[in-house]
């Protein structure tokens, strides 16, 4: 195995932490890639990896999106994330989480943790019982699902604007991958506004139930990518977008909450090639981390509002650029973020 800052996702790193406690099972990464606009900021992912390696590429290409997400959403804050990897079983006991709140304390304060896939509100209050560096308490604005919901919703609106001339979302068709939190909650604003609606979910049943609520229809998992529709919404997990299936879209645009959607980055110039839009996901799905830091700029809910508020402007001016400088919108958002973390 190279060493780490050897491989790809590497990207000058300030630190990468690797933990192990034995009389617990833990085993997690903490990666910090930025602190130039403020403590390492980011979620806590539980997930059971194929292999170590992959749980350490995963925590490297999350926190560089976090330092761009959090920089780009004006926040004060730089970026960081950490995965635990869990057993097959997907086992999470108190002491293990214990653990890993004593290994983010060990810090000092240059991370601060909060929710991601496979950890709750709940995980953060018990991991506030020992480490005073979490975000997202009930206290603090909470599940961020709700707010990357609206934050999407509004950048998927901007998306249909920049595409069709209109941001009147009536039987504008939508295709959504996933429908937990986030996808869930687009497909009901969208639903609202009178949307054509196609859902896919890993739990079928729940896909369906919500397509049968919202008026819409839902398809295998595995169909949601060639489904012919104006939007494609990927909400589910990350590096969907491949030279295979970036192929196979049948779409105008590509806009959803996912992190790290491009799995190599070339993917952006292949959209571009194809006209396909692209909405840069740590644009465009930064509602969620725009609440759940809120108590670093000590922001209040209608400030809160406003920088969500804010994203389909932002994405607004990438498209522009892009246009402009033959540069795809994944190229100029980076080179924006790039610039305000000081690189």
């Amino acid at each position: 195995m190279p060493a780490i800052w050897d491989l790809p996702d590497f990207d000058s790193h300030e630190a990468v932490h690797l933990f192990e406690d034995r009389a617990t099972g833990l085993k997690a990464v903490i990666a910090i890639h930025s602190t130039h606009l403020g403590p390492a900021a980011g979620g806590t992912r539980f997930w059971h990896y194929a292999d170590s390696q992959s749980a350490i590429t995963d925590a490297l290409r999350l926190s560089r999106g976090m330092s761009y997400k959090n920089a780009m959403a004006g926040l004060s804050a730089g970026g960081g994330k950490a995965v635990i990897l869990a057993n097959p079983s997907r086992a999470k006991p108190a002491e293990l989480l214990d653990a890993f709140a004593r290994a983010v304390d060990s810090l000092g304060g240059k991370y601060v943790t909060a929710q991601d896939v496979g950890m709750s509100e709940a995980d953060m209050v018990h991991l506030s019982k020992t480490t005073a560096h979490v975000a997202g308490l009930p206290d603090q604005g909470g599940d961020p699902g709700p707010y990357t919901a609206r934050g999407v919703y509004l950048g998927v609106q901007a998306a249909a604007k920049h595409v069709f001339g209109t941001d009147d979302m009536h039987g504008v068709h939508v295709a959504i991958q996933g429908v937990g939190s986030v996808g869930g909650g687009l497909a009901r604003y969208l639903a609202q506004q009178g949307a054509k609606l196609t859902l896919a979910d890993v739990d079928a049943a729940r896909a369906a139930a919500l397509a049968a609520e919202l008026g819409g229809v839902s398809v295998a998992a595995d169909a949601i990518m060639s489904i012919e529709a104006d939007i494609f919404s990927p909400c589910a997990l990350g590096a969907i977008l491949t030279e295979d299936s970036v192929a196979g879209l049948n779409v105008k645009a590509v806009a959803g909450g996912a992190n790290n959607q491009l799995a190599k980055g070339i993917e952006g110039r292949m959209l571009a090639d194809r006209g396909i839009l692209y909405a840069p996901d740590y644009v465009i799905n930064a509602g969620g981390i725009i609440n759940v830091l809120r108590h670093i700029d000590s922001a209040d809910d209608v400030e809160i509002n406003r920088r969500i508020d804010a994203i389909p402007g932002r994405l607004s001016e990438i498209w522009k650029e892009s246009d402009a400088s033959g540069s795809t919108p994944a190229e100029v958002a980076d080179k924006m973020a790039q610039k305000l973390i000081g690189r």
